[in-house]
């Protein structure tokens, strides 16, 4: 009888079912090329660990050690830890519990009959609920699946961290060459200031040409204090990046340098690609795998339960005596349980289940969506970047000509001072506008970048 009943026992393991409704991965319908991309692709570019493609050893310095101190990703890896101790636990469910007790009592009074006696037992409980219907088994999926949706939110992070250390660097040295913009054309007009002070003192100037060369003059130095305050910021904002307080890299970033040169190319990425490079799109499936197993694990509550119960246990009013064979007692055998009437809880709960993955679902639609919104931003806004940075070049080599032309005209009485005032004025507006432009363009790269996915490995 007893091999009977473990072959039967055995048989409803192997043979169970699980159920609920199985996760099949989803197929969004995806363009097959990117509107905004009209620029140089280039195949060979390494999306993980892209910032190389700068060619700047201080921004490879930076993101190296962001990756091992940031306190945002180190706070995700927490949540790793997390997710996996918590699969742990499902998976604890699959395996049959046992419980060891003991006590010793010192009994008397009427209800004890008579006199003060003792009582010592111990003994040894287990149970194993048979996971016939695949509750356990749903859940144990569940769990697996917020542990890749854990991992591939650590990979997030780390997108994230990359791209904000690289932006962060990039406006960085752009303040220090707005900076140095500045201070350039800040020569050219003190130079002019000098010759208007010369002809007001010997009489040839009435001081207005002078006056207005010197708030030419002022109105640039007062740029160089916004720069200063914006590099700095971005010193701080780098600092705390890397895990440290915000003077921790004022030392070190300070000096002026230059922007660091663009790539040659973008990477040819097409959009199905995204579906695998984008950890928060493969996130997003992780949790809607994770939702559409709970919708088993409450399924599972409509079916009967099965388990296999015993333990094994001694009493005696003696310790000396307590493990003797005639003290022992024990018991074994199968239970089961059926939830006859909820009052509509377990259909309620599945419908809840229910309505939660169609949640999962929606949000992943709506972060493919985004996903691709943030590529076709970051090309459309490179594209004409390139332009604007083309067309401001030229206007640059114009004003210095146009500036170069107006002094000597001035000298030779052929135009007046204001063309001069004009001219230089110009020139600093479109030259700061060709370095916020500059900027610009390494902004937009790292954009791009960080849009498709880059800066985890995809092995």
């Amino acid at each position: 009888m007893k091999i009977k009943l473990t072959t039967v026992l055995a048989l409803l393991l192997l043979c169970g079912c699980k159920v609920g409704p199985d996760f099949t991965p989803p197929k969004p319908a995806l363009p097959a090329a990117w509107v905004g991309a009209t620029g140089t692709a280039g195949p060979s570019a390494d999306l993980r660990q892209w910032w190389k493609l700068f060619q700047d050893p201080a921004l490879t310095a930076l993101v190296d050690e962001a990756l091992k101190a940031n306190l945002s990703l180190a706070s995700a890896e927490a949540s790793l830890r997390q997710a996996r101790a918590l699969r742990g636990v499902a998976a604890g469910g699959l395996w049959p519990s046992a419980t060891a007790s003991a006590s010793a009592l010192r009994e008397g009074g009427p209800l004890y009959g008579g006199g003060p006696a003792n009582l010592f037992q111990t003994g040894l409980d287990a149970t194993w609920e048979l996971d016939i219907f695949g509750g356990v088994r749903r859940n144990l999926e569940s769990a697996e699946a917020n542990v890749t949706a854990a991992v591939e939110n650590l990979r997030d992070v780390q997108v994230s961290i990359t791209a904000e250390v690289a932006l962060d660097y990039v406006q960085l040295r752009g303040y220090q060459q707005e900076i140095v913009t500045a201070q350039e054309n800040l020569e050219i007009q003190r130079h002019t200031v000098e010759i208007t002070s010369k002809l007001y003192k010997v009489g040839f100037d009435s001081g207005l040409d002078m006056a207005n060369a010197e708030e030419t003059v002022a109105t640039t130095e007062a740029q160089i204090p916004v720069y200063e305050t914006g590099a700095r910021q971005s010193i701080y904002a780098l600092s705390v990046l890397l895990g440290r307080e915000p003077g921790y890299l004022v030392e070190r970033l300070a000096p002026t340098a230059a922007l660091p040169p663009l790539p040659t190319t973008i990477p040819a990425v097409l959009p199905s690609d995204l579906l695998r490079r984008r950890p928060d799109i493969r996130q997003a499936e992780a949790l809607l795998h994770s939702a559409t197993a709970q919708i088993g694990v409450a399924v599972a509550q409509l079916f009967p339960q099965f388990s296999l119960t015993g333990g094994v246990g001694f009493a005696s009013s003696q310790s000396g005596t307590l493990l003797r064979r005639a003290n022992r007692s024990y018991f074994l055998g199968p239970a089961a349980s059926w939830p006859i009437f909820q009052g509509g809880a377990i259909v309620s709960n599945i419908r809840a289940q229910e309505a939660l993955r169609d949640v999962a679902f929606i949000t992943y639609r709506q972060t493919v969506l985004t996903a691709l919104q943030d590529v076709e931003n970051a090309l459309v806004a490179f594209d004409q970047e390139q332009k604007h940075f083309k067309s401001l070049s030229t206007a640059v080599a114009a004003d210095h000509r146009a500036v170069d032309l107006s002094l000597r005209l001035f000298h030779e009485g052929q135009t007046d001072f204001l063309s001069v005032i004009t001219a230089q004025r110009t020139l600093y507006t479109d030259d700061a506008a060709l370095t916020q432009s500059r900027e610009n363009l390494g902004a937009d790269l790292v954009a791009l970048y960080k849009a498709l996915g880059g800066g985890w490995d995809l092995d």
